[in-house]
């Protein structure tokens, strides 16, 4: 909260105060006054002490001395006119030091009983010039700049209104101010306490590709992007911190703002967003509950859009980890076909069931091909394919194409933090289950819409929502290329697959060059299966997940051919 603020004390507080029927005084009468009061918690015991409610000039004259001592500055004496001396001194003395106010004033109203209110009037002096996000050469000519007001103190003046009470102290019997948190402010709860400082990363204004201004009421999946993007390059877009009195609750944490001491000034961050592409997005995935969709420029790695329509506000489609299903087996037959076991025209089988790793597997509806081609299973994403060839292959084969190829894993920097994929090395069952994305692989529309555009591209490009020219942040880089051989029979079998195969459906009107693959994942405790698509046209590659929405080409499909249409 205090990250780069300067407390400016003031000179000698000063009061005017005014209780029922007593009228303006100066501070220093208060206490020559004689009253000078003492805690009950400090205090011994009388046996003559006075026992009943405070009396009305008890009222008066304790309310007087503890706001005279407060706006003088003298923390130990207004806390020993309180029943909880420690508790007060804590809160005054931040009062001053955390909340950073350098002169105080008050002005009592009538009485009521054994309650006074008053009026606050606080000064607040913060260092200008070490706000988050503005230029300063404070700390080395301190003293020069506070006289050209070149990076001297900011001033704002804080007023609001509260209460205390008198009491009757237990043990002395004198008249005590009853303390709570809220006579410092009526906001204040136990535990709490005021601390003044920036509000923050600076504010920035976020806009698409072409300059259009991106609006989270009216694009509500940037909901959770807009503010990573300001706390990672607020400063950087040319943003200044504003500087507010908050709560700080009891562990520390940032609660409510009671005042804005100085407003921040927002910089202009430009994103690789497409805002018509993102208006799809947003309505593509609003058809279906628990859904998200990413869309990705191949060549580049720009993140054209980011959608979720979820229950919660968890950012599902760059930072979710579910088994991505059959999508992964574009990278699996990149893998099989640069190893030589499969080409596009060779002949496989694909039986009803096949074993593996000491379990069975089969494919969805029970189908088999007979004599057919590498092609027509990936077509028609037949698992007993790809199953079928898991004992020719190292539990380090799918990991290492995933890594050195397609780029999972490789510790993305987007912008704002993602998760990468997760193709683990594996031995048993998870090996061939690795192979049509189920087992330990873990993904989200992020990864598997890279993967189409690396598909689309031949070679991978690391997905950014941000360039990194703005800040310079080093990005993920794959070792190696798609062969072009296999690139071609990649994009050959994608095109099938979107025209003839299980993914005709949803991609049916999609003019250009196109491709796909469904996908659809089990999940433990989930009655259907995840639904999972991915897919390009042209500059645009997308992948969709709708949990439990069944198979790919049924939810998750809709989702990603919307968004490749709107792509112009």
């Amino acid at each position: 909260m205090r990250t780069g603020v300067k407390y400016v004390v003031g000179g000698v507080f000063a009061a005017m105060v005014g209780v029922a029927g007593v009228g303006a005084y100066n501070v220093y009468e208060a206490f020559a006054g004689g009253n000078s009061g003492t805690s009950e918690t400090s205090a011994g015991t009388s046996a003559s002490r006075p026992t009943g409610p405070p009396s009305e000039e008890e009222v008066r004259n304790t309310a007087r001395d503890f706001l005279a001592a407060w706006s003088k500055g003298d923390t130990e004496t207004a806390a020993l006119l309180t029943d909880n001396a420690e508790g007060a001194r804590q809160a005054l003395t931040g009062f001053h030091d955390e909340a950073l106010v350098s002169k105080v004033s008050f002005e009592a109203g009538q009485s009521n009983g054994a309650k006074v209110p008053f009026h606050v009037t606080a000064e607040l002096s913060v260092g200008k010039g070490e706000r988050k996000g503005e230029d300063s050469d404070a700390g080395m000519n301190e003293g020069k700049e506070a006289d050209e007001g070149k990076g001297g103190p900011e001033h704002s003046t804080w007023s609001y209104d509260s209460a205390l009470r008198v009491v009757r102290g237990k043990t002395t019997g004198k008249a005590l101010v009853d303390w709570q948190p809220t006579v410092v402010h009526p906001a204040l709860h136990r535990g709490e306490s005021l601390q003044t400082g920036s509000d923050g990363a600076p504010p920035v204004k976020a806009v698409d590709r072409n300059g259009a201004e991106l609006d989270a009421e009216a694009l509500p999946s940037l909901g959770a992007i807009l503010p990573a993007l300001r706390e990672s390059y607020g400063e950087k877009a040319g943003g200044v911190q504003g500087i507010e009195v908050r709560v700080v609750g009891e562990g520390g944490e940032p609660g409510r703002t009671l005042h804005t001491v100085v407003k921040g000034r927002e910089g202009t961050l430009r994103t690789t967003l497409d805002v018509n592409v993102q208006r799809a997005a947003e309505a593509a995935v609003n058809d279906y509950r628990q859904a998200s969709v990413v869309v990705v420029k191949p060549g580049s790695g720009d993140i054209l859009a980011v959608a979720n329509h979820r229950t919660d506000q968890f950012n599902a489609a760059f930072q979710g980890r579910l088994a991505p299903g059959s999508t992964m087996k574009v990278v699996t037959a990149a893998m099989l076909m640069e190893k030589g076991l499969v080409s596009a025209d060779k002949s496989v089988e694909c039986p009803k069931y096949a074993s593996a790793g000491g379990r069975s597997f089969h494919n969805q509806g029970m189908f088999a091909i007979s004599g057919g081609t590498f092609s027509d299973s990936f077509a028609r994403s037949c698992n007993t394919a790809f199953i079928g060839l898991a004992d020719r292959l190292s539990g380090t084969d799918l990991s290492n194409e995933a890594q050195e190829v397609f780029g999972l894993g490789k510790d993305w920097k987007a912008g704002i933090p993602t998760f990468d994929g997760s193709v683990p090395q594996s031995d048993g069952a998870d090996t061939p289950a690795a192979l049509i994305g189920q087992g330990r692989v873990q993904a989200n529309p992020l990864n598997m819409a890279s993967v189409a555009a690396t598909a689309k591209a031949g070679y991978f490009s690391q997905p950014v929502l941000v360039s990194p020219k703005l800040d310079g942040r080093p990005v993920a880089h794959a070792s190696r290329a798609l062969p072009p051989s296999v690139a071609a029979q990649l994009r050959a079998m994608m095109r099938r697959t979107a025209v003839s195969g299980t993914g005709a459906r949803a991609m049916a009107g999609l003019s250009g060059d196109i491709g796909a693959k469904t996908g659809s994942a089990e999940a433990d405790g989930q009655g259907d299966a995840n639904s999972w698509f991915l897919g390009y046209r042209n500059d645009a590659a997308a992948a969709a997940v709708v949990q439990q929405g069944g198979h790919g080409g049924d939810a998750a499909g809709p989702i990603v051919r919307r968004v490749l249409a709107a792509r112009r």
